[in-house]
């Protein structure tokens, strides 16, 4: 019987993500200037595009 390619460890790190976890997010818009700790909360954050930029080859 095989895995589901989901179960396999370790092949899914270098893999672009189109959905970012809260931490990732926070750091984004920290870096953006869009977000501070002491000033906003981490309820009701802006959604942020995470996008691949593919060159043309």
């Amino acid at each position: 019987m095989s895995l589901h390619r989901s179960f396999l460890a370790g092949r899914s790190g270098g893999r672009h993500k189109n959905v970012l976890s809260r931490v990732d997010r926070l750091a984004k818009l920290q870096a953006e200037g869009k977000w501070s700790p002491e000033e906003d909360s981490v309820y009701g954050l802006p959604k942020v595009a995470n996008r691949k930029l593919v060159g043309k080859k």
